[in-house]
């Protein structure tokens, strides 16, 4: 399927992938986007490392273009960091490159893609006590199991996407509005 191009969005490619399929930076990357700009003993703080290690793993993200300083925000030796695009996409042919290396890359991606949402679930369950009434009634954890052929599950896909962005252009900015994350996972299972 192809997507069209959109500056905001990474498009990962061999070299660039292998920049970034490390868990910590990958986290440091989601910390910015969705939280903002940042410094690195900010980012340790939250993450829960070292500012060695957040600084190291920041410079690499840059040298790989998806991190760039946010100098409006540093003051004399304070060096803040901001993401440069607001979003990646994967490219599933990674998943079959001749590098061995790429291949392992792309799937340690993969992987840390799925725990991040399974992370960003688990902690709406753990902290959605403190969030409004209104909030408690709008969220959704379903799943459906339907028999569908490879044609058709493509085609399912490019709709949900669709769906999703024409929310993108309903986005408002009053006191009741959140950010909200939304998880698509559609793959074949093996039933008895």
């Amino acid at each position: 399927m192809t997507e069209p191009e959109d500056p905001q969005v990474r498009n990962l490619d061999a070299r660039s992938l292998r920049g970034l399929a490390h868990p910590l930076r990958m986290q440091l990357l989601d910390a910015l986007r969705f939280g903002g700009p940042a410094t690195a003993s900010q980012l340790a703080e939250r993450l829960g490392e070292s500012s060695g290690a957040t600084s190291y793993h920041l410079r690499q993200l840059a040298a790989h273009g998806f991190v760039v300083d946010a100098p409006e925000r540093g003051k004399g030796r304070e060096r803040w960091w901001q993401a440069a695009h607001q979003g990646l996409r994967f490219d599933d042919s990674l998943l079959t490159h001749t590098d061995p290396v790429v291949r392992g890359a792309a799937d340690m991606y993969l992987h840390e893609v799925a725990t991040a949402q399974i992370r960003n679930l688990s902690t709406w369950l753990g902290s959605r006590a403190e969030w409004p009434e209104e909030w408690n009634r709008a969220w959704d954890m379903s799943s459906a199991t339907l028999r569908l052929t490879p044609e058709l599950t493509e085609e399912l896909i490019a709709k949900l996407h669709a769906v999703v962005d024409t929310y993108r252009e309903l986005a408002v900015e009053d006191d009741s509005a959140a950010h909200v994350r939304i998880h698509t996972h559609l793959f074949p299972i093996e039933t008895d």
